[in-house]
């Protein structure tokens, strides 16, 4: 069987009945949803669903569709990055599949969403048209205000759809990717500049970690700050080596770790290579765990 994974993040983390109303619109489609979570302080929410890759293409443009519907971009709100009402949305091969027609099923996303919801698209990583728009965060530069000033200077005009801002649903970001990990750090303090300045240390692009996207989130309510991390490749960068780091920077402003929260789903041996450093086992093995075994 051929089977993709997409991972679309919505700019919605506060309203639980529209979240489920653009899940539904995805389950509809013949697609397995296998988690959603919202964030009141980030005002957004993580959807992972996986399917054949016919079914998973209409999900996401159903759920694309939907979010368009109920979010109002110009009344949006939240502490994360974001361009639009669908943000961003990765096709990610599982199994039977290669990356090459991730990229396919991303692009033939952009143009129907551009053509049919008039939305303007961005590609990005493996399946960006423009060497200079793999990176998400160079797509989102000055997100949904900045990218409203800007979108029809050439430099960032949409691959698809018109160039200018839909007037609600803003712009959305579509693309092929490997498995990543959104790992989250929340500090013992209310100090932005301390996360951005762990952020900072962290990210490869400033000189810090291989595989490491990083910024700094307040969080309002709990009266912290968050490290808000993307690990693109776990094995290069694990877990806990992203996590110790943290602990290492913060210190140095005598400020604690209190707090981790992985977003969406994981792979095992993420965790698995993570367990195997705290308890610094000699000798550990996958096939050690109980259900691993059984399974085998």
């Amino acid at each position: 069987m051929k089977l993709v994974e997409c991972v679309p993040n919505f700019s919605e983390g506060r309203r639980p009945e529209v979240v489920e109303a653009i899940v539904a619109a995805g389950k509809n489609c013949g697609v397995k949803i296998l988690d959603w979570t919202m964030d009141a302080d980030h005002n957004r929410s993580v959807v992972t669903f996986a399917g054949e890759p016919e079914a998973v293409l209409a999900a996401a443009f159903a759920m694309i569709k939907e979010a368009a519907a109920h979010i109002n971009m110009e009344e949006h709100r939240g502490a994360h990055p974001r361009v639009g009402a669908a943000d961003v949305v990765p096709f990610i091969p599982v199994s039977g599949v290669e990356m090459s027609e991730c990229v396919a099923l991303a692009r033939r996303l952009g143009e129907r969403v551009g053509r049919e919801l008039d939305i303007p698209v961005y590609l990005y990583e493996e399946a960006a048209a423009r060497p200079e728009r793999r990176n998400l965060a160079d797509v989102r530069r000055g997100e949904y205000e900045g990218l409203k000033e800007e979108i029809a200077k050439p430099e960032r005009r949409p691959d698809f759809g018109p160039a200018r801002m839909h007037p609600t649903a803003g712009a959305v970001v579509i693309g092929a990717r490997r498995p990543l990990i959104a790992f989250n750090v929340n500090l013992g303090t209310d100090n932005m500049a301390v996360a951005r300045a762990v952020a900072r240390a962290l990210r490869a692009r400033d000189g810090g970690l291989a595989c490491v996207r990083a910024l700094g989130v307040e969080l309002k309510e709990r009266r912290q700050v968050q490290v808000s991390m993307n690990l693109v490749d776990y094995e290069r960068t694990p877990i806990y080596r992203a996590l110790e780091l943290v602990r290492l920077e913060a210190a140095r402003y005598g400020v604690p770790v209190v707090g981790t929260e992985i977003v969406g789903l994981v792979p095992l041996d993420a965790l698995l290579g993570s367990l195997e450093y705290y308890l610094q086992s000699e000798s550990f093995r996958r096939e050690q765990v109980l259900e691993i075994k059984l399974q085998s």
